[in-house]
């Protein structure tokens, strides 16, 4: 049994996620999804753990940290000094292994990284799909970020059109397609505590707590 929690950026899946994981006494997947992918890309967890949002997606964000020769780029010992030269859709393999390693411990939220794709086939999964107005994002991301509307619209903009890409290149599906998922709630009508409900009620209808 699992749950998995897709979001455009801004309409708050992390948060619903989490209080969902509560909810159920589930345990919430993350970060720590990128800690494992960052241990089997060649680099210390601790040096992808904490990404921007704004960035695009987990993999292009990973992708780059993996080119970037940068000071603040700890290469550990096992690496050889060298940064891995791997491109993105070597770091989706990697992630797909991931993913589906997490989803079969059972009882898990798990947030983002493709999942209803990679787990299409799981019949003891709920996906979820948390939208809102571009108008309630861009203020949020505008306010967690500290910049100004437009760069938060741009950043909205970025990121929703990298997932969809993202999604149309290695899994052929449309992201924005509602029948992908169980359920699309839109966090701009229903607010994180009405969105977190519905999805805690579905888990329970199902028998899964």
């Amino acid at each position: 049994m699992l749950i998995t929690i897709s979001r455009q950026y801004g309409a708050g899946g992390s948060e619903v996620a989490r209080r969902v994981a509560d909810a159920l006494g589930w345990r919430l997947v993350d970060n720590e999804l990128v800690e494992r992918v960052a241990v089997r890309a060649g680099l210390a967890p601790e040096d992808v753990a904490k990404w921007e949002e704004r960035a695009s997606t987990f993999v292009e964000r990973l992708a780059r940290a993996l080119v970037a020769a940068t000071p603040e780029m700890a290469i550990p010992p096992e690496a050889g000094g060298v940064v891995p030269k791997l491109g993105e859709a070597d770091l989706v393999r990697i992630t797909e292994s991931v993913v589906a390693e997490i989803a079969a411990e059972g009882r898990v939220v798990l947030v983002g990284r493709a999942a209803p794709a990679v787990l299409a086939q799981r019949v003891d999964a709920l996906h979820v799909k948390l939208v809102a107005p571009k108008s309630d994002r861009v203020e949020a991301v505008a306010a967690r970020l500290g910049v100004s509307p437009q760069q938060a619209a741009e950043a909205v903009d970025e990121s929703d059109g990298t997932r969809a890409r993202y999604h149309r290149q290695y899994y052929h599906r449309d992201w924005n397609d509602p029948v992908n998922y169980h359920l699309v709630l839109n966090t701009g009508t229903l607010g994180l505590d009405g969105a977190t409900d519905l999805i805690v009620a579905e888990a329970k209808r199902r028998e899964w707590e």
